[in-house]
């Protein structure tokens, strides 16, 4: 087809697959190829830790717990950074990768990213927010239930 590119991503690492592809015609617009690319990346940051063997749930629930009660806010944000030099964030990071305790500084990256995130902001464009400014592109409901074959 004249005028038709596309996006490809996939991998396979033992049991994680993934695949994602994107159509791109004459008639797509930049937003729908940033969408697409954004899920590429989101699907990509929260595999690479839990690949390198970081427990992301222990870092989640912490992020979680750090960030309840807070608003999306510049002072929330300073307060939830500055809640990662406590006690119970390094304990967190520690048990985060027990098994590999040379992951600690990757680990800290992970839970500074989730607190960040927790609080509304974000580093990088995502789904999300695009899905907010521009309410036609739908963000993937997660899948329920399969039925067996």
């Amino acid at each position: 087809m004249e005028g038709t590119d596309s996006i490809e991503f996939s991998a396979k690492w033992k049991e994680w697959v993934v695949i994602k592809r994107t159509t791109i015609r004459d008639d797509t617009k930049p937003e729908e190829v940033v969408f697409s690319m954004a899920s590429i990346r989101q699907t990509i940051d929260r595999k690479a830790f839990e690949l390198l063997g970081i427990d992301t749930k222990t870092l989640d629930d912490y992020a979680t717990a750090a960030t309840a009660g807070m608003k999306k806010n510049f002072k929330d944000l300073g307060n939830a950074v500055q809640s990662l030099s406590s006690a119970e964030a390094k304990a967190a990071v520690e048990k985060s990768c027990a098994s590999k305790p040379e992951l600690g500084e990757v680990a800290k990256t992970y839970l500074f990213r989730k607190v960040v995130q927790a609080l509304g902001f974000d580093f990088d464009v995502n789904q999300e927010m695009l899905s907010k400014i521009y309410p036609n592109l739908k963000l993937p409901k997660p899948r329920g239930r399969q039925p067996k074959k």
